[in-house]
């Protein structure tokens, strides 16, 4: 099985999780950083995944330009996406619904939030300052859920067999 992994990154958070998440997955795995390279021809995957972070309550917008250009594609694939996000519970799935198109939410094998992370190293002056005055957060910080990359992982692996029903 070829899968590819397509994702933004902003701060590294989304590169990481790409980078743990091809780990667990079985078969030749590709990983694309759409802010670096263009993806035009998905045909000789089987499954694709599409994770991107969110800043200020959005996902990237090369990751929802990707989904809507290749939306119909995307929809007869094996697809997986994913977010990662520094929200949990309720917040966190509506970051997720709102980051991807519903058609494409729908058809999805399967869906998560991963975690995130503030890693002031990586950001500007104001960036810190924003996460600082909105987050409360002083310090760099990790909330990456290694049990939901792995979660994630072991759904798309998953291999739906109907005649299972009848043994």
């Amino acid at each position: 099985m070829k899968t590819l992994i397509t994702y933004c990154t902003t701060h590294g958070c989304t590169e990481k999780t790409a980078t743990e998440l091809k780990q667990f997955l079985g078969g030749e795995v590709l990983l694309i950083n759409l802010k670096k390279e263009a993806v035009n021809d998905l045909s000789s995957f089987d499954r694709i995944i599409v994770g991107g972070s969110i800043h200020a309550g959005q996902i990237q917008k090369k990751i929802k330009e990707f989904c809507n250009e290749h939306y119909e594609t995307l929809k007869n694939k094996e697809l997986g996406l994913f977010i990662c996000c520094m929200e949990e519970g309720e917040k966190a799935e509506i970051q997720l619904h709102d980051a991807f198109p519903e058609g494409l939410l729908l058809s999805a094998k399967a869906t998560a939030c991963l975690g995130g992370e503030f890693d002031f190293n990586k950001m500007n002056f104001f960036q810190k300052l924003i996460v600082k005055k909105v987050s409360k957060v002083e310090n760099s910080v990790s909330h990456l859920n290694h049990d939901a990359i792995k979660r994630f992982s072991q759904q798309m692996n998953q291999i739906f067999n109907p005649f299972m029903f009848f043994v």
